[in-house]
């Protein structure tokens, strides 16, 4: 099973971008040296109480320059706000210059404001992102790709670099909806699976709808299941849960009023289910949430919850979210992440 790190690079109240910039690479340095397999990088815009995580390639990049082993992966690179030509180039010279490191990890964002600060319509989002997959990949695997689509045109472009990886580095989709898990099952593509508060069992029907159309893929070889899951460890159960608390409720009301704005504006699909899920998570409490697919325990504990979710999902790795919220002290994340690496990853290796 792969193990894998999500950091969104949070902002540090009351402190410089600088310092939050320095203490993501400590921890980045960390995941390097201890062993682990992946680090993941989200893409945040325009919160500045959240994250300066708003250029993921470019961060990806120093962290090629500074790793030598570890994969590098997006989640997720949001498609419909990039120009697909220069997105293909500059993914591909983070392949190169991870020499074959990089994981390309897409999505749209469910976060309707950022398209509305771009200029681009949310209700184009779906579209956008099909096409704009489509144009990297033909942009990776042909010498000249020429293009005629609803947002994109262009003839005989030659798209340099080529991914180190060949014919591209592996591509993974997130999936939210019922819908998207079949749609990208049906490619052969592997899965992101964010959970904020559900049960495996709310869970499980979608995976294996995911699975049944994987089966009828080109591929079938190529699918994968891999959750994104809030995650924190602590040398005991009771420790690990006072110290992870205040920081996964504030990012269990941050995404409340993210979806419930996201729910209000144009063009936004699935706006009744984003409501209700913010209504959720306004209300949710850490004894609710402990009951919910996270991670958080002793290194013993975690292993053990860990092995039933792969059970019941058939995983094939996961992201945890060491600091869900961003709110828990640096040097606590560090011993988290070693304990992850050190105590828990060795009993599925």
């Amino acid at each position: 099973m792969e193990f894998g790190i999500f950091h969104e690079f949070p902002s540090l109240p009351g402190r410089s971008h600088a310092e939050a910039f320095a203490q993501s690479f400590e921890l980045v340095d960390g995941a390097e040296r201890w062993g682990l397999d992946a680090m993941w990088l989200g893409e945040l815009h325009f919160d500045p109480a959240r994250s300066v995580l708003s250029s993921p390639l470019c961060v990806a990049s120093a962290i090629a320059a500074r790793t030598q082993r570890m994969k590098i992966g997006l989640a997720v690179q949001v498609l419909p706000l990039c120009h697909p030509l220069r997105l293909a180039e500059e993914a591909a010279t983070v392949d190169q210059i991870s020499k074959g490191r990089l994981i390309f990890g897409v999505g749209r964002s469910g976060v309707a404001r950022t398209y509305e600060a771009y200029g681009v319509p949310y209700a184009e989002s779906r579209e956008r992102f099909t096409e704009i997959l489509d144009i990297v990949q033909k942009a990776w695997t042909q010498d000249k790709v020429s293009y005629q689509g609803r947002y994109h045109r262009f003839e005989n472009v030659a798209v340099v670099p080529k991914p180190y990886q060949q014919p591209t580095p592996p591509i993974r989709v997130a999936a939210t909806s019922a819908d998207t898990f079949v749609s990208i099952g049906r490619q052969g593509l592997p899965i992101f699976v964010a959970v904020r508060y559900e049960t495996a069992p709310e869970i499980a029907p979608h995976v294996a709808a995911y699975r049944e159309a994987v089966a009828t893929s080109a591929e079938p070889q190529r699918g994968g299941v891999f959750l994104r899951v809030p995650a924190y460890i602590a040398a005991t159960d009771a420790q690990a849960r006072t110290e992870a608390e205040p920081s996964l409720i504030h990012f269990y009301r941050q995404q409340a009023a993210l979806l419930a704005d996201s729910a209000k504006r144009t063009g936004v699909d699935g706006a009744d289910r984003r409501a209700a899920t913010a209504r959720r998570l306004e209300t949710i409490t850490y004894e609710e949430a402990l009951k919910g697919t996270v991670l958080i325990g002793s290194p013993g504990s975690v292993a053990q919850r860990l092995e039933e979710l792969r059970q019941e999902l058939g995983l094939d790795g996961v992201l945890m979210e060491l600091n869900c919220g961003g709110r828990i002290p640096h040097e606590n994340v560090m011993t988290a992440l070693r304990l992850l690496c050190q105590e828990v990853m060795p009993r599925f290796h």
